[in-house]
Parts: structure tokens; C-alpha cells; sequence
């Protein structure tokens, strides 16, 4: 394909190196047409490296072949990443004041806009205004995130992540279809779960022993979120309740993105049994407890006084992915996971069968973990079961290519699946 990625001038210009990099090595060829400003942030030497194409910037070279209308023409499709406010303003009037104007004009190739400003620029009344208008041509929002911006500003504007542009930019031309993870030449369906509610839990719940002291697991909560981000950019409206994540891990999260943070099973129990009421797509990515504390302690218990051992008693916590089973609306979908520190791949798979039955799910992703697998990691390997226990899916690489595998599968609406 002939992708153009626009280039404007913000200092999430850096990224764009690498939505480039990775459309290039997914085989297709790139021009890039950046503003004078992008070239301030990014050295044109770097851009022409990456894509293996000069870099166009100036509105009167090649006037002979007419170039400030020949590249929008021959665009399969055009991303601007990041896309200013500025930028977004004159897009949105059709203003043709430079290259990248011109181009934008002069073509019929979807368009992909990936917003990077602060906070308050994206929040401002013309900016919700021009984005609206922009949905409403059928132009492509991708992001923003939300997250650490420039200085210490932190919140909605964070431009989306070169892997999620790269995923939206090819959906758009290539349409719905699967891939194995691992393949950076295959994207997602496209839009696949526009207009259906999705209801994801990540993270891992912690039962406090005392006001320092709780006991836990070593869940990142980064698969759980690359599932948010994956269904967000296949047109899902999601909503992310969130346990106890790592640093960083909702940095990537685009800000349509509805975030509900919990920190106990119990408190989880409670807004997840809520929001499955509207739910057309349940994922019960999340790591829960089994047990907690029968008490804890109003104060920190103090070794001096428990001596040389110290007994807990543990309750059982509820079974929250068996009671949403148990009070599913008709239509309503629910997955969930197991993770399981077996190592023989027929146990392993034996484990996940039973499990699926006892909780009646319709899907069940089984992974295996332990102390050097899959939990804080970026990678994940995971075995899909149906709702009859069979092996329906496989996926093996990085925890957001994984995400979309998973969503392959369980986004087929009942009635066309085999």
C-alpha cells in the first residue's frame, strides 16, 4: 500500500519515527509530508532513513509534477501522527496552507487523525467541536491516551502508541479479518465491535492484613488493558474497572476509555456485578483473590508483640465471574481467564476445561504463568476454549497482540460461529 503519514509540529513528533518503522517493515510504502514544525522535533535526515523515501515538507517543490496534489492522489490511506490542535483546526476548514494541507485535500483515502496536545487544549470547546465534525466526515480518531505529557503536565492528550496508529491505519484499508499475534503485518477487524458495550477487569485485587500489609498477586494489569485499548480501537465502548496496576500501565489507555478503579475482591465484586447489567461483552481479565483476611487489624501488627510466628485465618472470597454467569442478560457474552502454573500442555489443558465448565463461561483463556512467566511481562502465550471446551484459538507474543487475538474470537456473534 502507499501510506503518507503526516508529520505536524508537537513533541510527540519522536513517535511518528516509529509508525513509520514499523509500516515500512510491514512492507508498504511510506511518504511522509511534514510541516516545517514537525522538522524542528524530528531531523529530516531520520525520516528519510526510516521510510527509505525523501521527506516532503515544502508546498512549491516539485511543481512540474504537480506534487502538492499527486501524493494525496496516490494515498491508499493518510494518518497525521501527532495531529496538533492547530493541525485539527485546519483540517477541519479545509485549510491548504502548506504541504500537508494540500494533500489532505486533494485526496479520497480514509484519513487517520492520532490528537497529541495538553489537556486543556484537547478539552477545549473548539477542539471537541472540530473532532466531532471531523467523526462526522468519517475521519478516524485514534487516542489520545492518557497520561505523562510535557513537563509534568499528566492527563487526557498523550498521543496513542505507534502500535495501536499502526493497527488503526492498516484496519482501515485492509477491513476485518484475523491474524496470529506476532505478525506485524496482520492487523484487527475493523470496527468490529462498533455500537457494543464492553465491560473489562484488570489488574489484581489485594486484601488487606492491616493498614501496610495486604496480601496479593503479581498481576500487572497489562493484558487486561491492552483488551481495553484492542476494543476501543474496534469501536467498542469499554469500560475498564481497574485493581491494583502497575506504574505506567494506563498511560497507554485512550482516554474514550471509561476507568473505574477498585482495590479489593469485594469492592470488585460489587462494581463489576453493577456495570454487567449493561454489558454486551463481559472479559474478566483481572487477577482475584481467592481468600482474605477474616479481619484486618485497625492498627500494624507489630512483630514485637506477635513473637516468633504469626497466624492468619482466610475466608473464601466470592466467586465473582460465576455469579455473573449465574445473572447473564440473553446475548451477553462472558469470558474469562485461568492462570495456572502447570507445565505439561494436556494437563494444562485439561485444568482450563474443567475450569470453564465450573464457571460457565463462553470463553476461557488459559495461560500459564510462574515466576518468570507472563505476570509484569509484555509477552503472553494463551490457549482460547469455547463454551464446549475445545481449543478454538491460539496466541503467542506481546500482550497486545494477544489482546486482539482474543477479541477475534470472542467478538463473533453467536449465531456465525461454528
Amino acid at each position: 500500500m502507499n501510506i503518507v503519514v503526516g508529520i505536524t509540529g508537537g513533541i510527540a513528533a519522536y513517535k511518528a519515527v516509529n509508525v513509520v518503522r514499523a509500516l515500512v517493515l510491514a512492507g508498504h510504502d511510506v511518504q511522509v509530508v511534514a510541516t516545517e514544525g514537525a522538522l524542528r522535533f524530528v531531523g529530516r535526515p531520520t525520516l528519510e532513513a526510516i521510510s527509505r523515501n525523501p521527506v516532503h515538507s515544502e508546498l512549491y517543490e516539485g511543481v512540474a509534477e504537480v506534487r502538492h496534489v499527486a501524493i494525496g492522489q496516490a494515498a491508499d490511506v493518510i494518518v497525521v501522527a501527532p495531529a496538533t490542535a492547530n493541525s485539527i483546526a485546519k483540517i477541519t476548514v479545509g485549510l491548504a496552507d502548506d504541504l500537508l494541507g494540500n494533500t489532505i485535500l486533494a485526496s479520497k483515502a480514509p484519513l487517520i487523525l492520532a490528537p497529541a496536545m495538553h489537556t486543556e487544549m484537547w478539552q477545549n470547546p473548539a477542539t471537541v467541536a472540530n473532532i466531532a465534525t471531523l467523526r462526522g466526515r468519517g475521519v478516524t480518531i485514534v487516542g489520545p491516551g492518557t497520561g505523562q505529557l510535557t513537563g509534568a503536565d499528566s492527563g487526557p492528550g498523550r498521543m496513542a502508541e505507534p502500535d495501536e496508529i499502526v493497527a488503526t491505519v492498516l484496519a482501515a484499508v485492509t477491513g476485518p479479518g484475523t491474524h496470529e499475534a506476532g505478525d506485524a503485518r496482520e492487523t484487527p477487524a475493523a470496527k468490529d465491535l462498533a455500537g457494543r458495550r464492553v465491560l473489562i477487569t484488570a489488574g489484581g485485587t489485594r486484601e488487606p492484613l492491616d493498614p501496610v500489609r495486604f496480601i496479593g498477586n503479581r498481576s500487572s494489569g497489562k493484558q487486561g488493558v491492552a483488551l481495553a485499548r484492542a476494543a476501543a480501537a474496534r469501536g467498542a465502548d469499554v469500560n475498564l474497572i481497574v485493581a491494583n496496576l502497575d506504574d505506567g500501565v494506563l498511560d497507554l489507555l485512550p482516554g474514550s476509555v471509561a476507568v473505574e478503579r477498585v482495590s479489593t475482591t469485594l469492592e470488585l465484586q460489587e462494581a463489576a456485578l453493577l456495570a454487567a447489567g449493561t454489558a454486551d461483552l463481559i472479559i474478566m481479565a483481572a487477577a482475584v483473590a481467592d481468600y482474605r483476611p477474616e479481619s484486618s487489624a485497625e492498627h500494624k501488627i507489630k512483630k514485637e508483640t506477635q513473637g516468633d510466628s504469626l497466624e492468619l485465618r482466610l475466608v473464601k472470597n466470592p466467586d465473582i465471574l460465576r455469579e455473573l454467569t449465574s445473572s447473564r442478560h440473553d446475548g451477553q457474552v462472558i469470558v474469562g481467564f485461568a492462570a495456572e502454573t502447570e507445565t505439561d500442555p494436556d494437563a494444562l489443558l485439561a485444568l482450563g476445561v474443567a475450569k470453564r465448565q465450573r464457571k460457565g463461561v463462553d470463553f476461557l483463556v488459559v495461560n500459564r504463568v510462574g515466576w518468570t512467566e507472563t505476570f509484569a511481562s509484555d509477552d503472553n502465550a494463551v490457549i482460547v476454549l469455547d463454551a464446549t471446551g475445545r481449543n478454538v484459538a491460539q496466541a503467542n507474543g506481546d500482550k497486545q497482540s494477544v489482546a486482539n487475538r482474543i477479541l477475534d474470537v470472542v467478538a463473533v456473534p453467536s449465531a456465525a460461529r461454528p
